[in-house]
């Protein structure tokens, strides 16, 4: 039996994937589930619930926290992803080049992204406050301002401020995967980009981000989920405030359910991110299906 198991690759395979697949299914599948099941009842804490149908989503569509909450997910999510991608890619290429003391820079540049969420939260937040912030002595030193900036207690400004650190703190894996990825382009190619006069700017855009596209995607993929699902960074820096102007889905999910001790409701909430996190998802799985726009070429 075991020998024809061994000559068997479709079922070793099965077999040596059981193992994750039980801890997959343990730690994975059943809180999934059980969250489905819970968005779809009036469970609280301390009491089981009730089937009540779509009634918590019904709710959650005519809630203004809610919707705001979405609002804050998506411009958070959009505005970080932006900035990280083009500071990144900025960062990847210029490690890239020849320079002095290179591999010194290669690993300063991953310590915001060692560094646990938590402290860094909390160095921002020491960074933001609204009496010892050194930005704000800084800029009164230099002039620029009359008073101190209420980063945190003015809903725009807050909303700016949990960006700014959200960038700080993912930048350095959008630069560290793209600048492997550019590892991986021959020389040769730009010698040959270079001897039929494409240089700068074109050897960028016909040689560079053609052959980088499939790393873009899947570490974009990568930083749009973590940045939508993200929980710890705005929890210790605003808990959502000033007036829910902060306020993820994530964050509002944890309030409800936890805080509020409204399981249903906040099981709705998380299982609501699901079709934004399956768009990202299934962008970038059938963009990678492409040949022709893995290699620069046109579909």
């Amino acid at each position: 039996m075991f020998k024809n198991l061994q000559n068997n690759r479709n079922a070793l395979g099965l077999l040596f994937m059981l193992p994750a697949a039980i801890v997959l299914v343990m730690f994975l599948t059943y809180p999934l589930g059980l969250g489905v099941w819970l968005g779809f009842t009036d469970t609280k804490i301390g009491r089981g619930g009730e089937w009540v149908g779509f009634e918590n989503y019904e709710y959650l569509f005519g809630d203004d926290v809610t919707r705001l909450a979405l609002f804050n997910t998506l411009f958070y999510t959009i505005v970080a992803s932006v900035l990280k991608f083009v500071l990144g890619l900025w960062l990847a290429i210029l490690l890239n080049e020849k320079m002095i003391c290179k591999t010194f820079f290669r690993t300063v540049i991953l310590l915001p992204y060692i560094v646990p969420t938590a402290l860094s939260a909390l160095a921002f937040w020491w960074l933001y406050d609204a009496q010892f912030s050194i930005i704000s002595w800084v800029l009164m030193r230099l002039g620029w301002i009359d008073s101190y900036i209420d980063f945190l207690g003015d809903p725009w400004n807050a909303r700016v401020s949990t960006v700014v650190a959200n960038v700080w703190r993912g930048v350095p894996f959008v630069a560290i995967t793209l600048l492997a990825g550019l590892q991986t382009i021959s020389p040769t190619l730009y010698e040959a980009c270079a001897i039929d006069g494409a240089v700068g700017f074109k050897k960028f855009r016909y040689i560079t981000l053609p052959l980088l596209t499939p790393v873009i995607a899947v570490v974009m993929t990568f930083s749009v989920l973590f940045t939508f699902t993200d929980f710890q960074l705005i929890y210790v820096l605003t808990r959502g405030g000033p007036l829910n102007a902060t306020h993820l889905m994530a964050t509002l999910s944890f309030q409800r359910a936890i805080s509020g001790g409204a399981l249903g409701e906040g099981a709705a909430i998380a299982i609501a991110m699901v079709p934004f996190l399956l768009v990202a998802i299934l962008f970038s799985f059938f963009g990678l299906q492409k040949r022709q726009w893995q290699q620069g070429g046109q579909d």
